[in-house]
C-alpha cells in the first residue's frame, strides 16, 4: 500500500467516527438515549415488552394525589440535611395564651426554600376539603425533589361561612408544619425538654383580662413581646 492510500484510509477511518449531521440531529432529539436505555434492559430481563412497557410508565407524569412516588429511596445530600436539621433559634419562636410554642408557617417555608430551593418543593392535595361544623380538615403531600416525603391532615377552625376560604388556606398551613416534622425540621418544639426551658427562660405566665368580657385568667406570653388583642395585663 502507497503512502497516499494509508493516509486516505486514515482519514477515511478517522472520518467514520467522527458524527455527521444526521448523527447529530438523532443525538439532538434523545432518541439515542431511549435507544441505549432499551438495550440496556433488554440485555437484563431479555424482554422488549417489558422493557417498552417500564419506559411508557416512566414517561408518564406523576398523579401525587394517589402516588408514594420515591418514598425513602434515597437521602438527602448533607448540604441539605444540614439545614433541614438546624437547631431553632429561640427568637423565631412564638408562644400562644394557652402555653404552645410554635414556629410561624414562614418560617418553614423558608427554612424548605433554603434547602431545595424555591421550587423544588411543593404541598399536594390527597384528598377534598371536609367542612364540619366548626373545623375544616384537608390531607396534604410534602413533595421535594420529584419525590413524595409526608403526608399529613391539616385543620383549622373557623366561626362564619365568611371565613371559611381563609380556613381552608390554614389547614395548608397546618399540614405544611406537621409534614415537616419528619423532615426533622423544629423537631425542638415537640422535645419537653426543650419546651420547659423555653418557658423559663422567654416566656412568662401572667394574669390578663379579656377586653371585652374583662374576664380575668392566666395566660401566657413572651417576655420581650405585650400581651396581644383581646387581652391586657393586669394585677
Amino acid at each position: 500500500m502507497s503512502k497516499q492510500e494509508s493516509d486516505a484510509a486514515k482519514k477515511s477511518s478517522t472520518g467514520d467516527d467522527e458524527p455527521d449531521d444526521w448523527d447529530k440531529r438523532i443525538f439532538s432529539t434523545g432518541c439515542a438515549d431511549e435507544n441505549a436505555k432499551l438495550t440496556d434492559c433488554y440485555f437484563e430481563k431479555k424482554d422488549w415488552r417489558q422493557c417498552t412497557a417500564e419506559q411508557t410508565q416512566q414517561q408518564q407524569p406523576i398523579d401525587w394525589s394517589t402516588s408514594y412516588h420515591g418514598l425513602g429511596t434515597a437521602r438527602f445530600p448533607k448540604e441539605v440535611v444540614d439545614i433541614l436539621l438546624q437547631p431553632v433559634n429561640p427568637s423565631d419562636v412564638e408562644v400562644k395564651p394557652d402555653g404552645i410554642i410554635y414556629l410561624p408557617e414562614i418560617k418553614y417555608r423558608r427554612i424548605l426554600n433554603q434547602a431545595f430551593g424555591p421550587g423544588g418543593w411543593g404541598l399536594v392535595p390527597k384528598g377534598d376539603v371536609v367542612v364540619g361544623e366548626k373545623v375544616v380538615t384537608r390531607e396534604y403531600a410534602l413533595i421535594a425533589e420529584g419525590r413524595f416525603i409526608s403526608q399529613a391532615q391539616g385543620e383549622n377552625g373557623y366561626f362564619s361561612v365568611e371565613n371559611l376560604p381563609s380556613a381552608v388556606e390554614g389547614c395548608k398551613s397546618n399540614a405544611l408544619m406537621r409534614c415537616c416534622k419528619d423532615l426533622g425540621v423544629a423537631s425542638d418544639l415537640w422535645d419537653p425538654v426543650f419546651i420547659r426551658q423555653f418557658r423559663k427562660e422567654y416566656a412568662d405566665e401572667v394574669w390578663a383580662e379579656h377586653v371585652t368580657t374583662k374576664r380575668k385568667k392566666l395566660v401566657w406570653t413572651r417576655k420581650d413581646v405585650p400581651l396581644a388583642y383581646p387581652y391586657k395585663k393586669t394585677n
